[in-house]
């Protein structure tokens, strides 16, 4: 899904890539970075692409949507990217488009509908994203209240001090608000029409950082131990902070759900 570019980001209306059609072709014009398996090795692409372009002066109305497939001609990997801080078995990758030719019948839908893909594709990426953090704080939990029952100090297990039992029982209870508010959005989430915003951000609002929390309360339990790679929890922590950047940021979030509830303020009643 082939969203973001060198310059662009959240702002994904300012994308710059664009897509021309002549005769029975169009071409492709760009580059998008930071692309999830963009790359299966240093010099090999994927095999089949999600493509946002712009066909379109300005507006949402502006951008359409392409499957372009690896061997197109002008379409070729720019580079794999590489020192992730974590998501490291995740291959990203910077994709160059040069008069890349492509069918025309590789358009999606109309010209103009992009918006429409797009907004109802992050929905499922952001819930899907959120239970990603929901699996790492319950992975922290159960290595740290391991721990906590094993190592001793001053003579008794450490979970018997107050500010351990802190760590453990605050995660464990917002790993449960995260769980249910997880369920219950995907409960309500419909794949056969878009709307459901409010929710697929605001449930990835909360889970992500609260994933990354409980990561950081696992390290500090296991102290040395959690600050190597021996017992998990440093990748659980470096792997969380991704799902608060990746699919649209917190800061996205916080403007999507203030915009939402200004418009729909009996949601609140609900």
């Amino acid at each position: 899904m082939c969203m973001s570019e060198p310059s662009v980001g959240t702002d994904v209306l300012g994308m710059r890539t664009t897509a021309r059609r002549k005769g029975d072709v169009y071409l492709l014009n760009g580059a998008k970075m930071w692309i999830t398996n963009g790359a299966v090795s240093d010099t090999e692409l994927g095999d089949i692409f999600l493509v946002y372009a712009r066909t379109g002066d300005k507006g949402a109305r502006a951008l359409s949507q392409f499957l372009v497939e690896k061997g197109a001609p002008g379409f070729k990997l720019g580079q794999k990217l590489r020192d992730n801080l974590g998501m490291r078995a995740s291959t990203t990758a910077e994709l160059v488009f040069d008069n890349c030719e492509i069918p025309a019948a590789s358009l999606i839908g109309e010209e103009g509908d992009a918006v429409g893909h797009m907004m109802r594709n992050l929905e499922i990426e952001r819930l899907t994203l959120a239970a990603m953090s929901l699996g790492i704080a319950r992975r922290s939990i159960e290595i740290m209240n391991r721990y906590a029952s094993e190592r001793k100090a001053f003579g008794q297990p450490i979970r018997e001090f107050g500010q351990i039992q802190s760590y453990i029982a605050t995660s464990y209870a917002q790993w449960m608000a995260g769980r249910c508010y997880v369920y219950d959005t995907a409960a309500h989430l419909s794949l056969e029409s878009g709307g459901h915003r409010i929710d697929s951000d605001g449930v990835k609002l909360f889970c992500s950082p609260m994933g990354k929390e409980v990561a950081d309360r696992a390290i500090q339990v296991l102290g040395g131990y959690g600050y190597v790679g021996e017992y998990q929890v440093e990748r659980l922590w470096r792997d969380a902070k991704l799902l608060e950047i990746g699919g649209g940021t917190l800061e996205a979030h916080h403007k999507n759900l203030t915009r939402d509830l200004t418009q729909d303020p009996a949601r609140l009643l609900r």
